[in-house]
């Protein structure tokens, strides 16, 4: 390929099999020493101490009111995401960021083995939510701790999503860990993939060269034609995004 093409394609420098393999050599020294810290991390997170949060707390399931010790299903530990919602709105203005981590937790079996629980507690009411959540296919339990919130986060912001981690003991729950914000990224394997090739995310943010293919920033890098990206699949398929509200 010509140095032209090769630059009207926006792609990097074409090189010999064996200066690749060099320049890839190098990169994964550096790729292995951010997996070691990432396992340094982790060694630190489970040595975190712990906070008692009441398990008695209330919670809204398809069996109507039930507990956060009820959440974790008999399993020793709970993984629970604070879905953000918007009460009486239409599916194309929820949560497109939510939308986005929630669609790809999806095969449980394997925290499961682990003695964990992996739930959604959304931040609206369940009648209208767990509609949103039949209607996009998820599987996983899902709860409404409208009512709770400022229990369950208390010192956080009502309103932006959580991902919090619980430790329960017979009947008493700690909550040993949480994070937001691009912390929610562990939910993720798209952005992942994505890191791994030529033109990444494709987002305003990332260090990419001059004239590299970038998305529209902000919620429009999570949404197509006015709605959540995954929602698109779902209306093909023929499923129905009524949520109850009276708006569509």
């Amino acid at each position: 390929m010509s140095n032209s093409k090769n630059e009207e394609l926006n792609a990097p420098r074409v090189v010999a099999r064996s200066e690749f393999q060099a320049q890839l050599d190098a990169l994964r020294v550096k790729e292995k020493a951010h997996t070691r810290a990432g396992d340094a991390i982790a060694a630190a997170r489970r040595r975190l101490p712990i906070v008692e949060v009441d398990g008695a707390t209330p919670l809204i399931g398809e069996r109507g009111t039930v507990t956060l010790l009820d959440a974790f299903e008999g399993r020793r530990l709970l993984i629970a995401y604070y879905f953000m919602w918007h009460t009486g709105h239409p599916a194309p203005e929820q949560c497109e960021g939510c939308t986005f981590f929630t669609s790809q937790v999806r095969e449980l079996s394997y925290i499961h083995s682990r003695d964990v629980t992996y739930a959604t507690l959304c931040q609206g009411p369940y009648e209208e939510s767990v509609r949103y959540r039949d209607f996009m296919g998820w599987e996983m339990p899902w709860y409404s701790a409208q009512d709770s919130l400022d229990t369950l986060l208390v010192g956080r912001r009502v309103g932006m999503f959580h991902l919090v981690c619980y430790l329960r003991q017979g009947s008493d729950v700690f909550e040993t860990y949480w994070t937001n914000g691009r912390g929610a990224e562990a939910m993720d394997n798209s952005y992942r993939l994505l890191d791994l090739t030529v033109y990444g995310r494709q987002e305003e943010w990332e260090d990419s060269p001059t004239g590299w293919p970038l998305r529209s920033k902000g919620k429009q890098n999570f949404r197509i034609d006015g709605r959540p990206i995954a929602q698109w699949s779902r209306l093909k398929a023929g499923h129905s995004d009524d949520l109850g509200t009276g708006s569509r």
